[in-house]
């Protein structure tokens, strides 16, 4: 420690200002972790690089009037779009969404919202009514898992909801001929969906924190902030989801052929 310091300052107020030096970054860090852990503050755009990744979007008649020109122009570059929920709920925006992804030439899937107070079977026929029977050159269509109501607190039994979901995947993938990808968070994913992952391309999200502190199975593509903002919608919902996907896979694997 130079002389001219220690004279000026004194040794112990110099000690005492290195100590503080070095504990400031780390309390901030600690501080950011821990509110990023308990869902308060979103730091996952930290930590991906929108400029050297492939970018998408899911939607759904929140985002109101969505011009699929203009996400394009901002280098999206996927979207998902809502079809259905349960067996008897259909998107309004849907049929209109699909329509104008593809005279974008926009890469688009469609997604299902999975419910637990309903069969399988008949959320099936839901979303293959409300899609169609052609997704050629669509991506994988999606079911999305997760809670909702009071469904955390209450969580249905797993082997009920392993039985439903799997009558949706195979009613599905017999119908398309190809397997669906899940989308779901790593709550779920721990507790009912493990043995899915094997089988099936897995969409995670994980908002808050980066994907590799909360999942370490094999993963498409994940969904890293819910409160994006873009222009290309309009009359409805701020923000939009978005989503990446992994470096280490390509687009054209979750395109039926």
């Amino acid at each position: 420690m130079p002389a001219f310091f220690v004279c000026f300052f004194g040794e112990g107020t110099l000690l005492k200002i290195f100590i503080v030096v070095i504990a400031l970054p780390v309390v901030a860090f600690l501080t950011v972790f821990v509110l990023a852990k308990t869902k308060v503050v979103f730091i996952n755009e930290w930590f991906v690089d929108k400029n050297n990744s492939t970018i998408g979007v899911d939607i759904s008649s929140y985002q109101v009037n969505v011009d699929m020109e203009k996400l394009k122009e901002q280098d999206v570059r996927f979207v998902y779009i809502k079809a259905t929920e349960g067996s008897t709920l259909q998107d309004d925006k849907f049929a209109v969404n699909w329509t104008n992804a593809d005279k974008a030439g926009l890469p688009s899937g469609a997604y299902h919202f999975f419910s637990f107070d309903s069969p399988g079977s008949t959320q099936a026929e839901n979303f293959i009514k409300t899609v169609g029977d052609d997704l050629k050159e669509r991506l994988l269509p999606t079911v999305d898992v997760e809670y909702y109501g009071d469904k955390e607190k209450n969580p249905p039994a797993k082997d009920d909801v392993v039985r439903e979901l799997t009558v949706f995947l195979n009613t599905l993938e017999a119908h398309y001929g190809a397997k669906p990808m899940i989308y779901t968070g790593a709550d779920i994913y721990n507790k009912y969906l493990q043995d899915f992952s094997g089988e099936y391309k897995m969409w995670i999200s994980s908002l808050y924190t980066p994907l590799s502190w909360n999942y370490h199975g094999d993963w498409y593509i994940w969904q890293y902030l819910n409160r994006g903002t873009l222009e290309g919608y309009s009359g409805g919902e701020k923000y939009i989801d978005l989503n990446i996907l992994n470096k280490e896979k390509d687009l054209n694997d979750l395109i039926i052929k």
